[in-house]
């Protein structure tokens, strides 16, 4: 039985040695070593083999498979095509990297929070998953009212809604603090908008709020035209127009003179000269008293704009979708800034 496996080792490596081609290995591999090759036939001899003889000739088996095993994986390893390595030309110049820069929206964010930080107002932040009692209830908004209704807002089992403002954010500040307060509240908000170059479903608004004794519209009007005049330029003005919203009282929408003619007229501003901005106006009293806020003592005020449309006007973009169509031809632009 020995001379047979080693006259099997030596009739293995011979035709190893004459093979030429990976294909030709493959072959010696299978006729050889394989399930039902020359090697399983020896296997087959071992019970034939004397008992006291016998644990020595399987191992001397296996330890010839395994030698012959190693020799084909080196053979084939050598046969097999290696990929040509790729020629560099040292000599051209690099590559600049792509050097990453702020998103526009995060730009005139991060200009709007400075410029209310420097008055005295703390960012605050809340969940873009809103209460519907935080939404609306808290906010004064009757039930009937159509900002409510499906077709504006989006719905979410167990009570809650995505929310449709940054408004429950200064309810649930309202909630945990007492008098003074003064915060603005930045985030993505959520309408049932069907998108176009002036409309989408998720934008983003900056909501103000300031509480305390003695708060006044003229108080109001100081702010907005600060900020205004810091974004936009001194020559800036404001104006209120008279207007409704549940959770100010009274309530009024905010004009700025346009950014592009300076107010003498243009395509931009339809030739009035103004630009519709946001909402303001002092907080409702109901607003007061459902966070327990004694509205004998304490007066607000409340603003809100919006930073896509401030975006568009500071950029000069006519579409709002650029702004989130992640193209880095549009974005690139914004290197720098």
């Amino acid at each position: 039985m020995k001379e047979q496996i080693e006259s099997f080792r030596q009739e293995t490596i011979a035709e190893l040695s004459s093979a030429k081609t990976l294909a030709d290995t493959e072959a010696v591999k299978f006729k050889f070593l394989g399930r039902k090759g020359k090697i399983a036939d020896l296997f087959k001899l071992l019970p034939k083999v004397a008992a006291d003889e016998r644990p020595q000739v399987g191992q001397l088996l296996n330890e010839v498979r395994a030698e012959l095993e190693a020799i084909v994986d080196a053979k084939m390893a050598s046969l097999k095509p290696t990929k040509p390595k790729a020629s560099v030309d040292v000599t051209l110049p690099g590559r600049r990297p792509f050097v990453g820069t702020y998103h526009p929206l995060t730009l005139v964010l991060r200009e709007i929070v400075d410029i209310f930080r420097s008055m005295g107002f703390r960012v605050a932040d809340g969940p873009e998953v809103e209460l519907v009692k935080y939404n609306f209830d808290m906010l004064n908004t009757p039930a009937w009212h159509p900002s409510r209704d499906e077709s504006d807002t989006m719905y979410l089992p167990n009570g809650f809604v995505v929310r449709t403002e940054t408004s429950p954010v200064q309810i649930r500040v309202m909630e945990s603090q007492k008098p003074p307060v003064r915060i603005i509240s930045p985030g993505r908000v959520y309408r049932r908008d069907r998108p176009d170059a002036t409309h989408s479903p998720m934008f983003h608004q900056v909501e103000g709020l300031y509480v305390d004794e003695g708060v006044t519209m003229a108080d109001l009007k100081g702010t907005l035209l600060s900020f205004y005049r810091q974004l936009f330029g001194v020559h800036t003005q404001i104006r209120f127009r008279p207007h409704f919203f549940p959770f100010t009282e009274p309530s009024a929408e905010v004009d700025v003179t346009c950014i592009f003619c300076k107010g003498s007229g243009c395509r931009v501003c339809k030739q009035s000269g103004w630009l519709e901005m946001g909402g303001s106006g002092m907080v409702d009293p109901n607003v007061l008293a459902g966070v327990g806020y004694d509205t004998e003592k304490y007066t607000g005020y409340a603003f809100g704009l919006g930073i896509d449309r401030i975006a568009m006007l500071r950029f000069g973009l006519d579409n709002i979708r650029l702004l989130v169509d992640n193209d880095l031809r549009f974005l690139r632009q914004f290197a720098g800034i």
